[in-house]
């Protein structure tokens, strides 16, 4: 009775989380722009200026910047990788307006500070990029990763900088005493520090009573403009919303009829133990999507594919678990004994095939991008999670009831009394 009552406990408890955590659970997973349509582009980095290089760092804080710039475009949760040596593959979902996208996004944020010099007298109409209309420095005079949040002598916020050619910025800082020095992202002024004294050691430190979100704002700004790096564009594609809600509504709709299909079949085929084996199949599948809201992965088509795959060697986990108790029930031993044997000879089996599996899934998210990477990931979490649900977890629930009486005839696993040879 005891394992009766933790069986029904254990299908009871994970039923009711399953129950209660589903309904919003389909809501939030992000979908990636093939099944929500949206706009890719990939891009080639190259640098700004004859004789630098692109490295890695660059490329990985222009992708930085790129996702900052699509963030103010108020598209939700763009994503941004680099491929290679030298690309970047920028996807935003939900995209309506693509030349806007263009627009923004052709170029890294420009940075660049300014002074009055030679500029007209402002008035209360002057805008600040006429006010300061004079560029002294540029993103690239910067050191990369040069800027950084410092506090001052009243422990306020301020924002350390460290220039190339400490010449160029000691003219530009002797120059300037007593004027302010503007710092522009684009045409937008982020803020207009005045120059107290010449700097002479390629080193200034920005104050103004910068609160601490300022201060990093600006310095990841500095950071960001400080890379030499221009893009081209290589590629690009659109995908319509209808296009994208269109696939969804079918991978949906397909992968619902296989399932029934599968779950039929493995209880006409096992009886109760195909019953659990479909129990198993409904966990993982909850599971999978928990992982992917969890995690914050992006499910696109070949994620899907992955999805339905992984369901398929859970299904064949299953069968061959349930292939090897019939055939060990047909050789004449008990149930007992054939649940015991017929569990622990495909543990060995699945585990080998599973774990060539995802050795290959590892690979190909090693080496592979974009849609090769979504797809590899995607099927690593859904044989782990498999392993654990479709392995495991059943084997466990058949043992309780074969253990507790409830499962101690052939019948009940599909072997007909004609089909067991004597010992």
């Amino acid at each position: 009775m005891k394992r009766l009552a933790t069986f029904i406990i254990v299908v009871l408890v994970a039923v009711g989380i399953m129950a209660w955590s589903t309904p919003g659970l389909l809501d939030r997973v992000r979908l990636g722009l093939d099944l929500k349509g949206g706009f890719e582009i990939l891009y080639e980095a190259a640098p700004l200026e004859q004789g630098q290089k692109v490295t890695k760092q660059s490329l990985t804080r222009t992708a930085e910047s790129l996702e900052k710039r699509a963030n103010l475009l108020g598209t939700s949760e763009p994503e941004v990788t680099t491929e290679g040596t030298n690309r970047i593959r920028l996807k935003i979902a939900g995209v309506t307006d693509e030349a806007e996208v263009r627009k923004k996004m052709k170029e890294p944020a420009s940075l660049t500070f300014r002074s009055a010099e030679g500029c007209k007298a402002p008035d209360a109409n002057t805008a600040d990029k006429d006010k300061y209309c004079k560029v002294e420095l540029v993103g690239s005079d910067f050191v990369e990763n040069g800027a950084s949040v410092g506090y001052d002598s009243l422990n306020q916020p301020v924002i350390d900088i460290k220039v190339k050619d400490k010449k160029k910025f000691a003219d530009v800082t002797k120059r300037l005493i007593g004027q302010p020095l503007a710092i522009f992202l684009d045409e937008t002024m982020l803020s207009d520090p005045t120059v107290r004294a010449e700097l002479t050691d390629g080193k200034a430190q920005i104050s103004g009573n910068y609160t601490l979100d300022e201060a990093k704002k600006i310095s990841d700004t500095i950071n960001l403009g400080a890379l030499p790096l221009k893009l081209t564009e290589k590629y690009s594609q659109s995908v319509g919303a209808t296009l994208g809600k269109q696939s969804l509504d079918k991978t949906i709709e397909s992968g619902i009829i296989g399932s029934i299909v599968i779950l039929i079949f493995m209880i006409a085929m096992y009886r109760l133990p195909g019953i659990i084996a479909s129990f198993g199949l409904i966990v993982h599948t909850w599971l999978l999507i928990l992982v992917f809201v969890w995690a914050d992965f992006t499910l696109t088509l070949p994620g899907i594919a992955a999805f339905i795959l992984g369901i398929g060697m859970a299904v064949d986990a299953n069968i061959i678990t349930n292939e090897r108790i019939r055939e060990e029930i047909r050789n004449g031993r008990s149930v007992m004994s054939s649940v015991k044997a017929g569990n622990k000879s495909s543990l060995r089996t699945i585990l080998d095939s599973n774990i060539t599996t995802i050795i290959v899934g590892a690979v190909m998210f090693a080496f592979g991008t974009g849609a090769v990477k979504g797809f590899a990931l995607v099927l690593i979490v859904e044989i782990v999670l498999s392993i654990l649900t479709n392995v495991y977890f059943t084997h466990y629930l058949l043992s309780l009831l074969v253990k507790a009486g409830l499962l101690k005839k052939p019948k009940q696993f599909g072997v007909k009394e004609s089909e067991i040879n004597a010992l």
